[in-house]
């Protein structure tokens, strides 16, 4: 479908999110749970209600035209009610992750002068009022969503008139900024992205035009449980919004699972990690059970079926006949699991592998791996329904130009790049040259412009011998492995390639029953026989995506997992490298004595 001139879109983000609520005035457009994890019902009319009372809050409350304003929260329905709420009287809603300390609150409010800041607990607003107390801080109002915050901007706007925030509400131009999101920054200060409306309105059309069958039907639903601060969560937001598809909030990740049994949804947003963690899991109560080898059965009826189905001739009818068996037995529950009635997945953040892309497949479920940096707004590639190719990140949304630089780094253009750095020219001049924004990612694209990621420019290994490594696909297979949590791959200036692994303490004990061992500790598996066999296994397995001279030689187990809390990890759940290889270095040495 063509895409329609600059005057015929929506005139700003506001425009078109309200523009759907109208539609849909006594439909369903978003869902949340109460205490009780019961889901209430929450339709265009009263989210138009909602955001207005919200945005007349904001005017009594001194928020002007330009204005930024912080939100501070896991994804929960508050979350995108003031999201279009800000927009709706002209200002410019920042993100700040809800894990951030108070330096990184302090970072982001003074670079984008935040005034006023909503947070969602008493722990969140002891960190910002702790900023707000030096002198030289742009911050000095704070307002905590659990305190009911949103009851008290209904109130104070309760004189302000209809008109004056349906004046508001036509103040941001296609051009005018709609947010800055500050990356969450595996080195260094995070740099604050500017995004335009004219990024997420132009964005919303080519996605609803390239996914018209994932979100475009009557009943289409999801659960959002990514978190809203990461700009691919805000990108969707807006997306999903705008296309009526039901949003059901999720702010534990905890309740994921459960959530999706619940709420049954029709698409599931994830990043691989959650894929993992649902087969893993499965696999290992199936090992309680005594199941593990129909399990294991199963899922390679599943895999080779979904093989099968890119061949000329099809799955074979023996072939049918397994998968309809792997279907009784094993397949059906995992859906159900999911809801029952999901039949699109988006997957994006890292590679979810090619195994786990046709498990999924086989079972019913198209798993639509995606790509996209925040500069680009969050998303640039996405595989289609209509031609997915499992293990690449599917060919440009409608507005991007993307070619690959002689080194293999992956450059972009188009209607979605950023307006830049805020108040970072430099850093802006760096990323832009000729025009081309430099994604710091190699791949590479085949004949019909599916990209194929190979890992991060800066993070590419260059061994003694001079062979080029990318750690990524050896680190994204040893994850899938039902016992690790996290894998680094080291080797840079060593005669080979190494790793350090950490163990999933959530899946230890039950892969220790399905195994006949005794309960441990990390500590006590981490030097158990059996486990470092299996494991041995598993990088075994990982080896063979690679040549010998890039496949993993030595590795040893750390007792301490990479978290967001240890600061480890991204909130977005991105290794930071190198404060890994800093904090890790006499381990990695280890690897490479005697």
């Amino acid at each position: 479908m063509n895409q329609p001139a600059r005057a015929d879109y929506a005139p700003n983000i506001v425009a078109l999110i309200t523009d759907r609520w109208r539609e849909r005035a006594d439909q369903v457009v978003m869902r949340h749970a109460d205490a009780d994890d019961r889901w209430i019902d929450v339709t265009g009319g009263e989210a138009l209600a909602t955001v207005a009372a919200i945005a007349k809050g904001l005017i009594a409350r001194g928020v002007e035209p330009g204005a930024s304003v912080g939100i501070m929260s896991r994804t929960r329905i508050e979350w995108s009610l003031l999201d279009v709420a800000i927009w709706t009287v002209g200002a410019l809603p920042v993100p700040i992750y809800d894990t951030s300390s108070a330096s990184q609150i302090d970072w982001i409010t003074s670079d984008a002068e935040i005034a006023l800041l909503f947070v969602e607990t008493a722990e969140h607003a002891a960190l910002a009022r702790q900023v707000a107390e030096d002198a030289e801080s742009p911050l000095s109002d704070v307002m905590v969503i659990d305190d009911g915050c949103l009851d008290d901007l209904r109130a104070a706007g309760a004189g302000i008139p209809d008109s004056l925030v349906a004046e508001r509400s036509a103040l941001a131009t296609l051009d005018s900024p709609a947010t800055i999101i500050y990356t969450s920054g595996t080195t260094g200060r995070p740099k604050g992205v500017t995004l335009t409306h004219f990024n997420f309105v132009r964005h919303t059309y080519g996605i609803q035009d390239e996914l018209d069958d994932v979100l475009l039907f009557d009943g289409a639903s999801t659960v959002l449980f990514l978190t809203l601060a990461h700009s691919l969560a805000r990108l969707v937001e807006v997306a999903l919004l705008a296309s009526g598809t039901v949003i059901g909030y999720c702010p534990d990740a905890r309740k994921l699972v459960p959530y999706f049994a619940s709420f049954q949804p029709t698409l599931i947003l994830a990043v691989p990690r959650v894929f993992e963690k649902v087969y893993n899991s499965a696999e290992q109560k199936a090992a309680e059970g005594g199941k593990v080898k129909i399990f294991r059965w199963a899922a390679k009826q599943s895999i080779d079926y979904s093989r099968a189905l890119s061949t000329p001739g099809g799955p074979s009818f023996p072939l049918k006949a397994r998968h309809a068996v792997a279907d009784r037995l094993v397949l059906s529950k995992i859906r159900a699991v999911l809801g029952g009635r999901a039949i699109h997945a988006i997957s994006g953040s890292a590679p979810l592998g090619e195994r786990l892309g046709h498990f999924y497949n086989g079972l019913g479920l198209q798993v639509l791996e995606g790509y996209g940096l925040t500069e680009v707004t969050a998303a640039s590639h996405v595989n289609r329904t209509r031609l997915s190719k499992i293990g690449s990140v599917g060919s440009p949304l409608p507005g991007f130009e993307v070619r690959i630089a002689d080194d293999g780094e992956i450059l972009m253009r188009g209607d979605m790049l950023f307006a830049g750095y805020h108040r970072n020219p430099e850093a802006t001049a760096a990323a832009m040259q000729d025009g081309w924004f430099h994604t710091g990612d190699i791949g590479h694209q085949d004949d019909e412009g599916y990209l194929y990621i190979t890992g991060r420019k800066k993070e590419i290994i260059v061994t003694a011998g001079g062979k080029n490594v990318a750690p990524a696909v050896l680190e994204d297979r040893l994850r899938s492995y039902a016992l690790v949590s996290q894998c680094v791959v080291v080797g840079d200036a060593k005669p080979y390639i190494g790793a350090l692994v950490t163990l999933d303490a959530e899946a230890l004990p039950a892969w220790l029953k399905g195994h006949g061992l005794p309960e441990m500790t990390v500590a006590e598996a981490a030097q158990d026989p059996t486990v470092r066999e299996h494991l041995e296994k598993a990088v075994e397995r990982a080896n063979g995506a690679v040549s010998r001279a890039e496949s993993i030689r030595r590795w040893e187990i750390l007792l301490d997992d990479f978290t967001v809390d240890n600061g480890y990890l991204t909130p977005s759940l991105k290794m930071k490298r190198s404060l890994v290889l800093r904090d890790f270095a006499d381990q990695i040495e280890a690897l490479y004595r005697g």
